[in-house]
């Protein structure tokens, strides 16, 4: 039996996961999904990663899965925790010092966005239909809006202090038709600061919610 460590996105609402969470539980696993308080302006990358160490506890060699905004507070879980496997899923990368803040003009996602959404015939002008919810099951996203909240700037003014990526077994994840984070430039992030190349999946930028099937097979893959 392994134990899952699911990290949110931007938000921190530990409901994205909610259709993982009970597939890895189907399949003889623990699988806990961690609620971040993403609209506390008092709580930055430090106290989420701490909040994920709670959830840690005293498992051994957890698989620590981090979606969009979590890739942040992955690196400084992992060196503290008793982590087996990282799973960076539609991610945000950091490099160590770096702040989430900073990380959009450093990799350069304004004009790789656009580009996307150009060559792909959808808005350049975000919204959450367009965004998030294009592929989602309507009564999905209807189920969700309960638990959605806004972002603290607290989180993206963040210095993500960790010495280097660990040396543990890492993979990628991308949605194949991510338009938050489009594939090509989430394949050039990841080629470019872990040197991995991402594994790909069918579904957008919220990837759990619009394919837990086949997000939940490849977490299952060894």
């Amino acid at each position: 039996m392994s134990t899952f460590v699911l990290i949110p996105g931007a938000g921190g609402t530990a409901w994205y996961w909610s259709r993982v969470v009970p597939l890895l539980q189907e399949a003889g696993h623990h699988a806990i999904a961690v609620d971040l308080p993403g609209d506390d302006e008092s709580a930055g990358l430090a106290e989420y990663a701490d909040l994920v160490m709670d959830a840690v506890g005293e498992h051994e060699g957890v698989v620590l899965v981090a979606q969009s905004l979590g890739g942040f507070t992955a690196p400084l879980v992992c060196e503290k925790a008793s982590v087996g496997e990282l799973v960076l899923v539609n991610a945000m990368i950091p490099v160590p010092g770096e702040t989430p803040g900073a990380w959009w003009d450093n990799t350069g996602w304004s004009a790789a966005q656009q580009t996307a959404a150009k060559a792909h015939g959808y808005s350049t002008e975000f919204d959450t239909e367009t965004y998030f919810l294009h592929d989602v099951p309507p009564e999905i996203a209807a189920e969700g809006e309960p638990h959605q909240r806004p972002e603290a700037n607290a989180a993206f003014e963040s210095v993500c202090n960790f010495a280097a990526w660990p040396r543990i077994p890492t993979r990628v994840l991308s949605g194949e038709g991510d338009r938050f984070f489009p594939l090509d430039f989430q394949r050039r992030i990841a080629r470019e600061r872990l040197g991995i190349e991402p594994d790909v999946l069918p579904g957008g930028h919220l990837l759990a919610l619009a394919n837990p099937d086949g997000v939940a097979r490849y977490l299952l893959r060894s």
